[in-house]
């Protein structure tokens, strides 16, 4: 089982003609992504030579659907020209959107986000500035390294890119069924919620792994959900308790104000629902193996 990506999705890529698009999608190939094409209206009726796989290029997104019967798009689209890019996924009303850009407005990412809604929540957006998501041995959409893992039993939800491969790396014997980097803007589509949504309904999906960070109050309303939803295990980590007050650190989104925000709180409330919270991943890795051995 997996959550949102499987072996079945058909993927295509905009802006795939472009240096990072050409480098991703090799890379999402060699770990057997279904990759049906890519969009560019400039060159649309060409093709592009992955190391002997030849990937078509389609004017719109609605083309390449209609063409290949893609269900999956992953975006990388540079920040000035995001926006029109998810509108368009949203308008052909693909089923997932994978946006990896990173710098996006936080007034652009409302305005698709809202658009999205508007238009009925057809399209799943994960992201932006986001490593995407893999389901191991399946299917891969973004930028995490395929290699890291093996298929297992564990979902893993994260904000942050490198701690999603370094939880991946620290429980790499017991694998993962799905592991989803949602992004660390203010504005994102996918929540955490939602991933945990997602998991608990899973059969395979045993227990859960959320990585948070300082900045809002996701994880606060994360730990009510779990609260009342989850039945499943779940253990946590929040990055950034070192951090300064009012200082924006890495993402956009994760800036403290006053006590609002802060690593410490959000601990408190995760640990209230229930949830074992490692003060390091590699902690928090430990708890997770604890509890998958006495299960």
């Amino acid at each position: 089982m997996a959550i949102f990506l499987n072996k079945d999705s058909k993927v295509i890529v905009q802006g795939m003609t472009g240096a990072t698009g050409m480098k991703h999608t090799k890379l999402m190939l060699a770990d057997g992504t279904n990759i049906v094409g890519g969009v560019n209206p400039r060159k649309a009726g060409t093709s592009v030579d992955f190391d002997g796989t030849e990937v078509p290029v389609f004017g719109s997104v609605a083309e390449a659907m209609e063409k290949t019967g893609a269900n999956v798009s992953v975006l990388f689209v540079p920040p000035a020209f995001a926006k029109a890019a998810v509108v368009e996924a949203i308008d052909a009303e693909i089923p997932l959107a994978v946006v990896i850009t990173e710098g996006i407005a936080v007034h652009d990412s409302a305005a698709f986000w809202a658009y999205a809604g508007a238009k009925g929540n057809k399209t799943r957006i994960i992201g932006p500035n986001c490593p995407g998501l893999i389901t191991p041995g399946q299917s891969n959409a973004g930028i995490i390294p395929g290699d890291i893992t093996k298929p297992g039993k564990i979902g893993l939800v994260s904000k942050s890119g490198t701690l999603t491969y370094q939880m991946m790396y620290e429980l790499r014997d017991i694998g993962f069924t799905s592991c989803v980097g949602i992004g660390g803007d203010p504005v994102i589509g996918t929540t955490h919620i939602d991933a945990l949504e997602a998991f608990e309904a899973d059969p395979e999906t045993e227990l859960i792994v959320m990585i948070g960070e300082i900045g809002g109050d996701a994880e606060e309303r994360a730990a009510d959900f779990i609260k009342a939803n989850v039945t499943k295990p779940v253990v946590g980590y929040v990055a950034g308790f070192t951090a300064p007050e009012g200082k924006t650190m890495g993402h956009a989104g994760a800036i403290v104000s006053g006590s609002s925000g802060t690593a410490q709180a959000k601990k408190e409330a995760l640990e209230a629902a229930g949830v074992k919270v490692g003060k390091t991943p590699t902690e928090t890795a430990k708890l997770a193996r604890e509890i998958l051995s006495k299960a």
